[in-house]
C-alpha cells in the first residue's frame, strides 16, 4: 500500500520501468535511445560512513548503442535547501560506483518547486565551476493535462502521473473522470486498483482526493458487472492493437533517421549536433523520406533542408 503522495509520484515509474523513457521523449523532448532493458536496482547509495543516502527510485536502463544509464528519480513537493547538494552527491557516487551514466529526474506537483528544482547546481568557482548538475524536472508546466480517453489508454502510467501532477488544476475533476473510466475499460481489475491506489496517494491532501475516492467506488461497482467483463475484453484488445501500431510507426521513423545519418557519414558530410538533433527529432515520415532522397546527391548537409 502506498502511504504518501511523495511515494506515489515515483512509484509510477517502478510499476512500469519503461515509462521514464517515454516521459523523457514525450514530455521533455529528450531524444533518448530505444532501451533494450530497464529494471529497478537498490536505491541505497549509503557509504560505509554512517550517513544514509537513499534516492527515491533508481532504475537501470540498458541500450544497445549508447551504453547503460542510471535514472535517479526523486519526488519533491517543496523546496529543501539540503537537496541540491544531495543530488550532486547521488550523481557523482552513482558514476563512481557503477561506472554508468547517471541521470537525475525530479518530479514536482508544484510549479514553484519545479522552477526551483530546475536550477543548475554548480560547485566550485562561480564562473568556472568544477561540477554542474542540470536536473531534468517533470512538473505542471511540461506534463500535459490528459483528458482524451484514447490518449489515456495508450499510456496509463503517464496519464496517472499527469493526474497526480495536476492535482491542484481547476479542471482536475475532468482529468480524473477520464482516467477512472479508462482504467475500468482497459486494465484487469487488480492492475486498475493498483493504479487507483497510486493516484489516491499521489493526490495528497487536496480536494481532488475526495473526487477520486467517489470515482473509485463507482469503479469497483462497475467491475462487478458482467457487462463490464465483456466490454473490458473488447476495449483492451483494441487499445493494445493501437499501441502496437504506434510502436511500429515510431520504429520506422527511428530507422529512417538512423539511415539518413549513416548516409551523411558515409559521404563524408559534416553532421553538427544541431543537424543531428533536427533529424532525430523529426517525426514526419514524408519529410524524412525527402531528406533521404536528397542525401544521395547533396554537396553539403544544409542542402537537405533547402525548403526549410
Amino acid at each position: 500500500m502506498v502511504s504518501s503522495s511523495h511515494e506515489a509520484l515515483h512509484r509510477i515509474f517502478q510499476e512500469d520501468t519503461g515509462a521514464i523513457v517515454r516521459a523523457l521523449r514525450k514530455l521533455l523532448g529528450v531524444p533518448f535511445p530505444e532501451p533494450d532493458r530497464a529494471f529497478l536496482v537498490s536505491p541505497d547509495l549509503t557509504e560505509i560512513a554512517p550517513v544514509e543516502r537513499r534516492v527515491d527510485t533508481l532504475l537501470q536502463v540498458e541500450t544497445e548503442n549508447d551504453g547503460t544509464y542510471l535514472f535517479a528519480i526523486e519526488s519533491q513537493s517543496r523546496r529543501d535547501t539540503k537537496k541540491p547538494a544531495a543530488w550532486a552527491y547521488y550523481l557523482s557516487y552513482m558514476h563512481a560506483k557503477f561506472g554508468h551514466q547517471p541521470v537525475l529526474i525530479v518530479l514536482c506537483p508544484d510549479e514553484s518547486t519545479a522552477r526551483w528544482a530546475a536550477r543548475p547546481i554548480t560547485l566550485g568557482i562561480p564562473h568556472c565551476p568544477s561540477l554542474t548538475v542540470h536536473p531534468l524536472v517533470l512538473g505542471p508546466r511540461n506534463v500535459p493535462v490528459i483528458t482524451d480517453a484514447k490518449e489515456v489508454a495508450r499510456d496509463i502510467p503517464i496519464a496517472a502521473f499527469s493526474a497526480m501532477t495536476h492535482s491542484r488544476d481547476e479542471n482536475v475533476d475532468g482529468i480524473l473522470k477520464v482516467l477512472a473510466t479508462t482504467l475500468t475499460r482497459t486494465l484487469h481489475i487488480d492492475e486498475a486498483i493498483m493504479y487507483a491506489e497510486l493516484v489516491a496517494a499521489g493526490l495528497g491532501n487536496t480536494p481532488a482526493r475526495k473526487t477520486w475516492s467517489d470515482l473509485m467506488s463507482a469503479l469497483l461497482d462497475f467491475f462487478r458487472s458482467d457487462h463490464a467483463q465483456r466490454a473490458f475484453a473488447e476495449v483492451r484488445a483494441e487499445a493494445r492493437a493501437e499501441a502496437r501500431a504506434e510502436a511500429r510507426a515510431e520504429t520506422r521513423i527511428e530507422a529512417h533517421a538512423e539511415a539518413l545519418l549513416r548516409i551523411l557519414k558515409a559521404r563524408g558530410l559534416e553532421v553538427t549536433a544541431e543537424t543531428r538533433e533536427r533529424i532525430e527529432s523529426c517525426k514526419d515520415m514524408d519529410v524524412l523520406g525527402t531528406w533521404l532522397d536528397r542525401a544521395a546527391t547533396a554537396s553539403r548537409t544544409a542542402d537537405l533542408f533547402a525548403d526549410g
